[in-house]
C-alpha cells in the first residue's frame, strides 16, 4: 500500500474542513430559516410548502438516480473520462428530471388545485439544479472541495436572502420559488463556469459505453435512496392528500424539528464513528462498538424524547409562534420516532460495514410497505397524529428487525432497558413537578435524567465515551482537565 504523503493528507484535512464548514454553516442557516419561513407563511401557507418539498424530494431522487457515487469514483480514477461522463449524465439525468418532473404532478393530481400550482412551479428546479448538481460531482472529483463549498454557502445565502426580501414585500409562498429558481440559477452557472475553468467540458456523441454501465451500477443505490425518501417523505404526502393544508402545516413544523434533532444529535456522530466502525470490522470490538453506540443514541434518544413530551407547547410556541400551538401535540408522539431512528441508524451503519445491504434494503422496502398501509389508516382516522403514530410503530418494527439482524438478545437488552425506565420514571416525574412551577424549570429539569444516566454507564462504556470525546473537536482541551487511564488511539 502506498503511504499517504504529507501533502495528501493535508489536502484531505483542507477539503474535509471545507465540507464540514459548508455542511454546518448550510444546515444551522436553513434551520433558521424553516422558523422564519413557518412565521411569515402561516400554517396553510407552510402546510403548502412542506407537501411540495416532499415530492420535490422524491423527484430529485429519480433525477439524479444516484450517479454522483458513480460518477466521482471513475471521474477521479480516470480524469481524462471527465467530458464523456459529462455529456452522458448530461442526457441520461435530463431525460430522468422530465420522467421526475411528469410524476411528481402526477401524484400532485391529489392535492387542492394550489399545491398542484407550486408543486409545477418547484419542479422546474429539477432540470435547473440538475446542471449545477452535475458540475459539482466533476468539481469533486478534482477535489475542488474550497470551490464548492464556497459556491453552496454562498447561494443559500443568496437564496434565504432573496426569499426573505420578497416575503417583506408581501410576495408571500410564489416568491419563496421564484427565489428558488432564480438562485438555482445562479448557482449552476457558477458551478458550470468553474466546471470550465479547469477544463472539462462535454465530449459529443454520448459515450453509450459510459453511459449503460452507469447506469447499471446506479440502479440499486437509486432503488434504496427512493425507498428511504419516500419513507421519510410519506406523512407529509399523505397529510397533504387526506388533510387540510393547516394540518399539513402542523405536522411540517414538527418534521423540521424532527430533522434538526437526529441531524444534530446522531448523524453527525455516526458520519465521525463509521471509519472507526469500519476498521474494527471483523473483530471483538466492532460489536462492542456497535452495541455501546447505539446504547448511548438510546439514552440521548430518550432524553430529547422525555424533554419534547412534556414541554412541547413550551419549545414549539416560543419559535414557531402562537398559530403553531397545535404543533405540540403531534411533536410529542413524532419525537419517539427521531428517537427510535437514532439507535437505528446506528445497527443500519454496522449492516453497510458488514456488507450486509441487501439485509437492510430489505427492512427499508418491507418497513415501506407497512408505512403506507398504517397510514392510510390512521390518517383517515386520527388525522395527522395518526400518520406521525403510524412512523412511530413502523420504525419502531424496523428497530427490531435490524436489532435481530445484530444478534442482539433479550438477557443483553431486557436488564438495562428495566434500569433505564426506572430512571426514566423517577427523572420524568421531578422535571414534571418542576415545570408546574415554569416550564424552563422543567426542563433544567433533565440534568436530573443525565445524573441518573450516568449512574447506569459501566467501566467499559466510561473508557469509549472518553475515547470518543478526546476524537471530537475541542477534544484536547477536554482531555486537559478530564483525566482517565484509556490509551487514546
Amino acid at each position: 500500500m502506498t503511504a499517504l504523503t504529507g501533502t495528501e493528507a493535508r489536502r484531505a484535512a483542507r477539503n474535509a474542513g471545507a465540507i464540514a464548514a459548508a455542511r454546518i454553516l448550510s444546515s444551522g442557516a436553513l434551520l433558521i430559516w424553516q422558523l422564519v419561513l413557518a412565521r411569515s407563511l402561516g400554517e396553510a401557507e407552510f402546510g403548502i410548502y412542506g407537501a411540495v418539498n416532499a415530492l420535490f424530494s422524491i423527484g430529485a431522487v429519480i433525477t439524479s438516480f444516484s450517479l454522483s457515487l458513480i460518477i466521482i469514483r471513475d471521474v477521479a480514477r480516470r480524469p481524462e473520462t471527465a467530458g464523456r461522463y459529462l455529456s452522458a449524465a448530461l442526457v441520461v439525468q435530463t431525460v430522468l428530471g422530465g420522467v421526475a418532473y411528469l410524476a411528481i404532478n402526477g401524484l400532485a393530481l391529489q392535492y387542492d388545485t394550489i399545491s398542484r400550482g407550486f408543486v409545477a412551479i418547484a419542479g422546474i428546479s429539477l432540470l435547473i439544479d440538475m446542471v449545477g448538481n452535475l458540475s459539482y460531482d466533476q468539481l469533486l472529483a478534482q477535489e475542488r472541495m474550497v470551490t464548492t463549498s464556497i459556491v453552496e454557502v454562498v447561494q443559500i445565502a443568496a437564496r434565504i436572502g432573496f426569499a426573505a426580501l420578497l416575503l417583506a414585500l408581501g410576495w408571500g409562498l410564489p416568491g419563496v420559488y421564484l427565489a428558488t429558481i432564480l438562485v438555482g440559477i445562479g448557482r449552476s452557472v457558477a458551478l458550470w463556469l468553474a466546471l470550465r475553468r479547469t477544463g472539462v467540458k462535454p465530449v459529443w456523441r454520448v459515450d453509450w459505453s459510459i453511459a449503460r454501465p452507469m447506469l447499471i451500477n446506479a440502479a440499486p443505490l437509486t432503488l434504496a435512496a427512493f425507498v428511504g425518501i419516500t419513507y421519510a417523505q410519506a406523512d407529509r404526502v399523505m397529510s397533504a392528500t387526506f388533510l387540510t393544508n393547516a394540518d399539513t402545516g402542523h405536522l411540517n413544523a414538527a418534521y423540521v424539528m424532527i430533522v434538526g434533532v437526529v441531524d444534530i444529535l446522531n448523524t453527525t456522530i455516526l458520519v465521525a464513528a463509521y471509519p472507526m466502525l469500519s476498521r474494527a470490522w471483523g473483530s471483538d470490538l466492532f460489536r462492542f462498538m456497535v452495541e455501546k453506540l447505539a446504547y448511548f443514541s438510546l439514552l440521548i434518544g430518550v432524553g430529547v424524547g422525555l424533554v419534547f413530551t412534556l414541554f412541547a407547547d413550551a419549545i414549539i410556541v416560543p419559535l414557531f409562534g402562537v398559530n403553531y400551538v397545535e404543533t405540540a401535540s403531534i411533536l410529542r408522539v413524532y419525537i419517539w420516532f427521531a428517537s427510535i431512528t437514532m439507535v437505528f441508524n446506528v445497527f443500519a451503519q454496522s449492516l453497510m460495514v458488514e456488507n450486509r445491504q441487501r439485509r437492510l434494503s430489505a427492512i427499508h422496502v418491507v418497513g415501506l410497505l407497512i408505512k403506507l398501509a398504517v397510514s392510510y389508516f390512521l390518517i383517515r382516522t386520527y388525522g395527522a397524529i395518526g400518520a406521525v403514530t403510524a412512523s412511530v410503530i413502523v420504525e419502531g418494527l424496523k428497530l427490531i428487525a435490524v436489532g435481530a439482524s445484530s444478534h442482539l438478545t433479550l438477557d443483553y437488552v431486557l436488564p438495562r432497558l428495566l434500569r433505564l425506565a426506572a430512571v426514566v420514571a423517577l427523572s420524568g416525574a421531578a422535571m414534571w413537578v418542576l415545570g408546574q412551577v415554569h416550564p424552563m424549570l422543567g426542563m433544567a429539569g433533565g440534568l436530573i435524567y443525565l445524573g441518573g444516566v450516568l449512574l447506569l454507564l459501566q467501566r467499559d462504556e466510561w473508557d469509549l465515551l472518553y475515547r470518543l470525546a478526546s476524537a471530537a473537536p475541542g477534544g484536547a482541551l477536554l482531555t486537559r482537565v478530564w483525566k482517565r487511564d484509556v490509551n487514546i488511539s
